[in-house]
């Protein structure tokens, strides 16, 4: 029989020292300490740890005096504390009673057993003049004095658990904490609690799948007798809740969507058929928030029109919400992240006002809430909603409202990622402002500056895929910004350098759908930059190698496509793809071919047009089917049928090119009017092209069939006022 533990020579393992301020962090390291199960090996009464649990662990505020001691109570508290953990932050620094509570405990001889959690603030800011205000340690840690003299003694260096994000975080503090505590090294905790979630996680996950037969079950018990089942609809509505939050986050963190599948629809059922009366706003808002999550898992998997129904249901629960309480602020915020994908969807499927109005409508919300309560998620949040409405706005050609909106939004990534310096997140949210940027840059005609903010995106976006390699959310955001770049590049002939970065995308994309095929993003982006690297390889005469990319870009886009017709965004792709692969089937001399494609493309913008789908990126992707479909005609000596298309051509983006600069306009502008043999129309737009340094094979051969092929060079490839494609213009530092 094992000897018995002795009795701790403390009655507390912890006193927790915290100003007021703090009240929430010292409520959730108080539970996180008292719940952690100490291993049986690791118990020590020397350290107050004599049994597998951290508890008691003092925290007590209520009773502090209001004379100028600390009070017998606290004093008391102190002497039977086993160690002292001190919450850092600015409140914290200047908090009369933390700082007597440090003296106090180390005038009791255990300075080594003083403990520190930053929360808030800087370490030692003090000493930076300006930032004094931010300083987080109380001078009692930073100075070794004596008990009741000035903190002027020796310098010292605390030891810091740091629990902002973008440091240790929550999860590494609290176990670094507890190792200090139990006296051992923060790896042993470290790995154990990593054994631990691994079991915890495949716990979890064979419980989630049973309990998708519970919640089945308890939903058609909820149908047939309500008042009988009120109990079980609550357990039930917990179960899901649980699924579809907690458990929905951690499987996300490792790109497990496929074990949700299995409850959507019936979860989805089991919501929608429940009424608005008579249950709690508590209840209201876990419903939304689950239909909310049902949604982006089921757009995630590609099922757009299924993530509608979801985003419907859920906002119009955040709106009875909103309506009951209009001055709540978290019901705002919470409205508007839903109005935010809801718009999402509706753009996708091609619905612009619609979305506009949903993203408008988020960004009011999130202005509104943010100004009460500037909460740092609020914000992400609100800038995405701005950015998501700049899109909409630059499908209708309004730049420069756009261009506000980015600008909103560069300001707030600016700002939270000055907060979070180590934040990947938000390092990636200040690239992706300046990206915005970039576009507009694109749109009006200024190609040197768009290519070189593209260029210091992509450079962010890879530093921060190195930091985290198995982070797939980086290498996505990597994949976009190389595919952007490679795309632009192109449009100044600088075919090496595109190649290069348009096949690193291609290259990540499909790692990431041989990952996990069920992610449609991931499948769509190898389609997009695949089509991409075909046209840059047919301009440059690889035919062979094109048709190797065009025919897989067409593959998957049609894959895509044949699972969720109601995706505008794919059909367009695909037409798009169709385009692309008749002008490789024209130059391989496939005529019959070359006019099959474009039926199928004429049919999907026929389709979009009739459905009220119509803007100016519609209007470019038609006038480009009728340029081609226009040398098809010429190939089979229909030359009153090629006239024809050309001038569909021109008038299709008639109003389009007078807005803006964008060289994709300009450039099918001066390819129709120069086929019709209208030179002189075509002269403004092509001297506009040549200033910003626009060159693709493309172009320079409708040039030299109209004898104008010395306007530009292949081996110039410079944008805008002699400026090269490297210039250092639009730097982001």
């Amino acid at each position: 029989m094992s000897a018995p533990i002795p009795a701790p020579a403390f009655r507390y393992s912890a006193f927790i020292s915290y100003s007021h301020r703090d009240e929430r962090w010292a409520r959730w390291l108080q539970k996180a300490l008292e719940t952690y199960r100490v291993p049986s090996h690791l118990a020590h009464p020397e350290l107050g740890v004599a049994s597998r649990r951290l508890s008691p662990v003092f925290r007590d505020r209520s009773d502090l005096p209001s004379a100028t001691d600390l009070g017998a109570h606290i004093r008391e508290a102190l002497q039977d504390s086993a160690n002292l953990i001190v919450i850092c932050s600015p409140g914290a620094c200047v908090s009369r009673w933390v700082n007597e509570e440090i003296r106090c405990f180390r005038s009791l001889g255990r300075g080594d057993r003083i403990f520190c959690l930053i929360v808030d603030g800087e370490p030692n800011a003090s000493d930076l003049p300006g930032r004094e205000s931010l300083e987080c340690f109380p001078p009692a840690l930073r100075f070794l004095d004596d008990v009741d003299g000035p903190a002027t003694g020796p310098r010292l260096e605390p030891v810091a658990a740091d629990a902002r994000p973008g440091a240790d975080g929550k999860s590494n503090a609290r176990l670094k904490l507890i190792a200090g505590l139990l006296g051992v090294g923060f790896d042993v905790l470290k790995q154990r609690d990593l054994r631990r979630r691994n079991r915890r996680l495949v716990l979890v996950t064979a419980f989630a799948l049973v309990l998708t037969g519970v919640v089945t079950a308890l939903a058609i018990e909820a149908r047939i007798a309500r008042k009988a089942a009120e109990q079980r609809q609550k357990q039930a509505e917990d179960l899901v809740a649980f699924m579809l939050t907690d458990l929905n986050d951690r499987l996300r963190e490792v790109q497990r969507l496929d074990i949700l599948e299995a409850v959507d629809n019936q979860a989805m059922a089991y919501f929608s058929s429940l009424p608005l009366h008579d249950v709690t706003d508590q209840t209201l808002a876990l419903r939304s928030k689950a239909l909310q999550k049902i949604g982006n898992v089921r757009q995630d998997e590609g099922q757009l029109a299924a993530a509608m129904e979801s985003y419907l249901a859920a906002s119009e629960l955040g709106a009875e919400l909103l309506r009951r309480s209009p001055d709540d602020a978290e019901r705002e915020a919470a409205y508007a992240e839903t109005l935010n994908h809801l718009g999402n969807a509706q753009y996708f499927q091609g619905d612009r006002d619609r979305a506009l109005e949903s993203f408008s409508r988020a960004a009011e919300l999130l202005a509104r809430a943010t100004a009460e309560r500037p909460q740092d998620d609020w914000l992400e949040v609100l800038s995405s909603a701005r950015t998501n409405a700049g899109r909409v706005l630059e499908t209708r050609g309004e730049f420069e409202t756009a261009r506000k909106l980015y600008e909103s939004v560069l300001a707030t990534a600016t700002m939270l990622a000055s907060r979070q310096p180590g934040d990947l997140r938000r390092q990636s949210d200040l690239a992706d402002a300046h990206d915005s940027l970039g576009k507009i840059a694109l749109e009006q005609g200024q190609l040197a500056q768009a290519i070189a903010a593209y260029r210091d995106v992509r450079r962010i976006k890879a530093e921060l895929s190195s930091r985290s390699p198995d982070d797939r959310d980086a290498v996505e955001r990597l994949l976009i910004s190389n595919g952007i770049l490679g795309r632009t590049l192109a449009l100044c002939g600088a075919e090496v350098e595109a190649t290069k970065h348009v096949r690193e995308a291609v290259g990540a994309a499909r790692t990431l759908v041989a990952f996990d095929a069920k992610q449609a993003d991931w499948r769509f982006w190898l389609g997009k930059y695949g089509l991409q690297l075909a046209s840059i390889a047919r301009s440059a005469g690889r035919l062979q190698e094109a048709a190797g990319h065009d025919g897989e870009a067409l593959r998957v886009l049609a894959d895509l496509v044949a699972t969720d017709r109601t995706n505008s965004a794919w059909q367009r792709e695909l037409a798009s793809a169709q385009v692309e692969s008749a002008r490789l089937q024209l130059a391989l001399g496939e005529t019959v071919a070359a006019g099959q494609l474009l039926d199928a493309a004429f049919a999907t913008l026929t389709r979009e047009g009739e459905a009220g789908r119509e803007d100016r990126n519609l209007r470019l992707l038609e006038a480009q089917a009728h340029l081609v479909q226009g040398q098809l005609a010429t190939r089979r000596n229909e030359a009153a049928g090629a006239r024809e298309h050309w001038i569909h051509a021109r008038e299709a983006i008639a109003n389009d090119v007078r807005i803006g600069a964008n060289p994709n306009f300009l450039s099918a502008w001066a390819s129709a009017h120069l086929l019709l043999g209208e030179a002189d129309a075509a002269r403004p737009a092509i001297d506009q092209l040549v200033a910003m340094g626009y060159y693709t094979p493309d172009f320079a051969a409708v040039l030299a069939a109209t004898n104008l092929a010395h306007v530009v060079t292949p081996h110039d490839k410079r944008c805008g006022n002699g400026q090269s494609v490297s210039a250092s213009a639009g730097r982001i530092h």
